[in-house]
């Protein structure tokens, strides 16, 4: 698998597209807009959407959702808890935070543990709440990815004072079901660089 990353919207929210390179075939992580840039990279390298994943409801993950369906009409996959976060302009932080309230109720709801099979890839979805009460990760394990959204940044972690949040959530998330998972496994956050199980087990000072 290829990650391609975009760094997008107006909290500079990492965007990502796992693509399978011998099929062609691909899944995007969290769109927080979608530039005209960001569809053309996707026609021109030949790339087949199969899927969204969305790991949370906030806007700064969500507001390219939109035009990107119009372009690639394909399933949202968010977790089921986070079913009110997406639906409300107020949960999500769209209107009090931007000002441009929004919100999408076109998701797929899945549930922890629950194994999608996208792009020719086994997908698992990590229920990881905490940053919202309905946030997840997405992990490959033969690829030994993770796709974190707010959960784990490096060196850090999702902020938990917005609507839903909660630190002691976040904490046990981390510690119980991202940390179970292989040192070396790579995570690609929803904000700042990409990091390791491992190093986040040894360094991360919120756990």
């Amino acid at each position: 698998m290829k990650v391609g990353k975009f760094v997008l919207g107006p909290v500079a929210t990492n965007c990502y597209i796992g693509i399978n390179e011998e099929t062609k075939e691909c899944f995007i992580v969290d769109p927080a807009t979608c530039p005209p840039e960001f569809v053309s990279y996707i026609k021109n390298a030949g790339l087949t959407v199969k899927a969204v994943l969305l790991t949370h409801g906030h806007f700064d993950h969500i507001m390219g959702l939109d035009a990107l369906l119009k372009e690639f009409p394909v399933p949202v996959y968010a977790h089921e808890a986070e079913r009110d976060v997406l639906e409300s302009e107020q949960l999500n932080s769209s209107a009090s935070m931007l000002g441009q309230p929004y919100s999408f109720s076109g998701a797929d709801y899945v549930t922890n543990r629950q194994e999608l099979r996208i792009a020719g890839f086994e997908i698992r979805v990590v229920y990881t709440p905490g940053h919202t009460i309905g946030g997840c990760c997405y992990y490959i394990e033969k690829e030994k990815t993770l796709f974190s959204g707010d959960t784990l940044f490096h060196g850090s972690v999702g902020r938990t004072d917005l609507p839903t949040g909660s630190m002691g959530q976040l904490v046990s998330s981390v510690r119980d079901r991202l940390f179970v998972l292989p040192d070396d496994t790579k995570v690609y956050p929803g904000h700042m660089e990409e990091t390791t199980i491992g190093y986040e087990k040894k360094y991360n000072p919120f756990i």
